[in-house]
């Protein structure tokens, strides 16, 4: 029997027991890290680099990437770490550092994608009105919102799982740090106040979602009466993109957290929880690279720049 005052250290789920395959975990999260660094890294310059691109599409482009940046950077880490040095522990203190920014960064990613399809619903719908309804400074405040949005609500959350009395054990069923997973060891009703605030946080998310569906259903039935191919060409490709990292975000996500126990077991939930946590972020920049002409235009420019025909 312990207590959250006596845990020290708490130990993540590793993805296999066999050394040789630990390294081969370790070498694959490390090509996943090092390509959403280098994809995310060159959309972030390619849109400071570019005057163009300063509008405010790219603006939160840019914020979204930084948000995937960090968040990826938050969790893989200490992954690779441990496969490398075969080991599955976490300082306490390192625990409540992972909570805290994979809660806000994810948190303030979704809120940042439901600013994003406004930005999108107004580009399409009322066009006319884009430069006074998304101004530079409009531009900022849904940005610094979103952002402010997801910090409190990681504050609360991991304030609230950190006074958890904990008598369960120290040892996660994840490979990062999860409230789900640290509500396991709780030991007393008081989890009960953290399910209130992730049911809270959960309907919030759910009011973004269905703005974010309506917002595009509103935007496909106008994209559908564009009289210009090239037209609807420039509005699908703008659009295509957020709507891909949108699904893929929300479907693993559910997916990860809904699936019904009986298809549950070890194995599928490191998967399950790859799927929801990693790639996401890692396919971002190739989804809005591959779709998005004026960004590989702009890429493009950049790298020839820095890299002159001889």
């Amino acid at each position: 029997m312990s207590n959250s005052s006596s845990i020290t250290q708490f130990l993540l789920l590793p993805f296999t027991d066999t050394q040789e395959l630990q390294l081969l975990y370790f070498w694959l999260f490390l090509g996943i890290f090092l390509a959403a660094l280098l994809g995310n890294g060159l959309i972030i310059t390619t849109i400071a680099w570019d005057q163009h691109l300063h509008t405010p599409m790219y603006f939160f482009l840019l914020n979204l990437t930084l948000l995937d940046l960090g968040c990826i950077s938050n969790i893989l880490p200490k992954s690779m770490a441990n496969s490398l040095w075969d080991t599955r522990a976490i300082s306490y203190a390192g625990w409540v550092a992972q909570i805290f920014l994979f809660v806000f960064l994810a948190s303030a990613e979704f809120y940042l994608l439901t600013v994003m399809s406004y930005d999108r619903y107004v580009a399409i719908c009322k066009p006319l009105h884009y430069g006074t309804l998304l101004g530079s400074r409009a531009c900022v405040h849904m940005a610094a919102a979103a952002w402010a949005t997801g910090f409190l609500t990681a504050l609360l959350h991991t304030a609230n799982t950190f006074s958890l009395p904990l008598c369960k054990g120290n040892a996660l069923g994840q490979f990062f740090c999860e409230i789900s997973q640290i509500l396991r060891l709780s030991c007393s009703h008081s989890y009960l106040r953290e399910l209130g605030l992730i049911v809270f946080s959960l309907l919030i998310g759910f009011g973004c979602f269905m703005f974010i569906v309506l917002s595009y259903v509103q935007i496909l039935r106008v994209m559908l009466r564009i009289p210009s191919e090239q037209g609807r060409h420039k509005a699908f490709s703008t659009c295509l993109p957020h709507l891909a990292v949108v699904s893929l975000f929300v479907s693993t996500a559910m997916f990860a957290h809904l699936k019904p126990p009986s298809i549950s077991s070890t194995s599928l939930d490191l998967v399950v929880s790859v799927l929801y946590s990693v790639v996401p972020l890692a396919v971002n920049p190739l989804i809005y690279s591959m779709r998005n002409q004026e960004l590989k235009d702009a890429l493009w420019k950049l790298v020839s720049q820095c890299f002159p025909k001889q």
